[in-house]
């Protein structure tokens, strides 16, 4: 294996240790705060992935970019349906 690839996975593998350690530990009234940064971090990465897809450099990153691009347009849905709901949760009612 080549030394960049074991770099980048020794990266990917600490980014998603950490990332678990620090989103057990969030108490729930910041959820919805870290849920909007979430959701202007997926914003970029669609940003980057319609990047990807449309510049067409080969058949690989064009699928890649358009797998990413779905996941992220679901993440940011699913991540304002999720926050809206928890804001509605604190609206009065009457």
């Amino acid at each position: 294996m080549s030394q960049p690839f074991i770099l980048s996975l020794t990266i990917f593998v600490l980014a998603v240790y950490v990332g678990f350690e620090i989103i057990t530990k969030v108490p729930p009234t910041l959820h919805t705060p870290l849920m909007s940064g979430a959701n202007a971090i997926s914003g970029i990465t669609i940003v980057g992935a319609l990047l990807s897809a449309g510049l067409g450099f080969s058949p690989l990153t064009t699928a890649l970019g358009l797998m990413a691009l779905i996941f992220a347009t679901i993440n940011v849905v699913g991540g304002f349906m999720v926050t809206h709901r928890m804001l509605g949760m604190f609206q009065k009612k009457g």
